[in-house]
């Protein structure tokens, strides 16, 4: 008994509503955006500070072993130039 197969529905955004959703969500982005603008730039400086630490704990933190100070990192091997 051969059953009728129903082509699937594509993926929400390629749908008429999906469309004005998108259309609506980015006319509101760029409202909020440019109304809030500078209270978005006054933000940044305490976003850089913030960063700080996360790239602090991110790079390894203190003391990750990172060799001398002359770029080395090891002893020279017997015969071998710096």
């Amino acid at each position: 008994m051969p059953t009728e197969q129903r082509p699937q529905p594509g993926p929400w955004f390629r749908s008429r509503s999906g469309l004005v959703l998108l259309a609506f969500l980015l006319i509101a982005g760029f409202f909020l955006v440019t109304e809030h603008a500078a209270h978005l730039l006054g933000i940044l400086p305490f976003l850089l500070l913030l960063a700080c630490p996360l790239l602090h704990f991110l790079h390894g933190g203190h003391g990750g072993g990172h060799g001398g100070h002359d770029g080395g990192g090891r002893p020279p091997r017997q015969g071998e130039d710096r």
